[in-house]
């Protein structure tokens, strides 16, 4: 695929260089988890609803796009989850709500964090054979992050042989210290990666090193500086809005699910991220995904 940056439809649209289906009913198909996360934010600490999976999909509709999230599913939901549920299309392994992921992590500020704990409980009960069988009728399939690389590589390969157009993947810091290569070639292999300047550095020394394939679409978040944009052929700063930061949890699966939400709709690369940077600074000024949730 080219991105084109400039050129566009009569209708205003942008010109993307790929046949895509016409039985296209679903925008963002998103597969992750949906965690029980305790956070600490200075002196004060909280339980919320976390998890890649979820913040990219509840992101992603809240700007207008068809989503569905592939995840592990409470036989019995949390109170904690209800306003999640009611609000998100969510299919997947039927688990016990003791079998959720949870996470606990502490927020230091300017960007730090630390990742106290991590239980991936039931994430190990999807399974890309349990997937709709024909993934054609989905604009964008998005691979958030899992337990290992390897096992997004895995879900990669069966949405191609599923019929998937445009298939998306994100990572975390952990996966980038421990399976580089695995992360390298799981960005080599899907059409849109998105990943933060910490894990650009990771892999490449610096995101001024980052080397885009041609075809491909790369964007690497900044926290308050915002994010940038990244092609064989061209890139893009986009500066993010000064806001009170409370909590940034969730803040870079924000952007990309309000990203491919743009994508979907044929929005061009730095105009959707655009987009998806305000919706993301309006999440690090509320606790957990509530900003997204009102």
């Amino acid at each position: 695929m080219r991105w084109l940056d400039d050129n566009r439809s009569p209708s205003g649209s942008v010109v993307i260089e790929q046949v895509i289906h016409n039985t296209i009913t679903l925008d963002v198909l998103v597969v992750g988890v949906v965690s029980l996360d305790r956070l600490h934010l200075g002196s004060n600490s909280f339980h919320t609803v976390g998890g890649a999976g979820m913040y990219t999909a509840i992101a992603a509709q809240s700007v207008g796009a068809s989503v569905e999230l592939f995840a592990p599913c409470p036989i019995s939901m949390p109170s904690m989850l209800k306003q999640v549920d009611d609000c998100l299309d969510w299919f997947g392994p039927e688990i016990l709500p003791d079998e959720l992921p949870k996470m606990e992590i502490t927020h230091h500020g300017n960007d730090v964090a630390t990742l106290n704990s991590l239980e991936w409980g039931a994430e190990i009960k999807l399974d890309p054979e349990d997937l709709p069988s024909d993934l054609s009728g989905c604009k964008m399939v998005h691979l958030a992050a899992l337990s290992s690389a390897e096992r997004q590589l895995h879900f990669l390969e069966e949405c191609r042989s599923r019929g998937a157009q445009l298939i998306s993947a994100g990572t975390y810091s952990y996966v980038v210290q421990h399976e580089p290569q695995a992360v390298l070639k799981l960005m080599k292999e899907a059409d849109i990666f998105f990943m933060n300047e910490n894990e650009a550095t990771g892999l490449f020394g610096s995101v001024g090193n980052l080397v885009v394939d041609p075809g491909k679409l790369v964007f690497v978040t900044l926290g308050r500086n915002g994010a940038i944009v990244l092609t064989d052929e061209f890139s893009g700063n986009i500066p993010a809005r000064l806001v009170t930061e409370l909590d940034p949890t969730g803040a870079g699966d924000t952007f990309c699910g309000a990203t491919l939400a743009g994508l979907s709709r044929g929005i061009l690369p730095k105009e959707a991220a655009t987009t998806a940077i305000n919706l993301a600074g309006l999440v690090v000024t509320g606790i957990g995904p509530q900003a997204l949730l009102d």
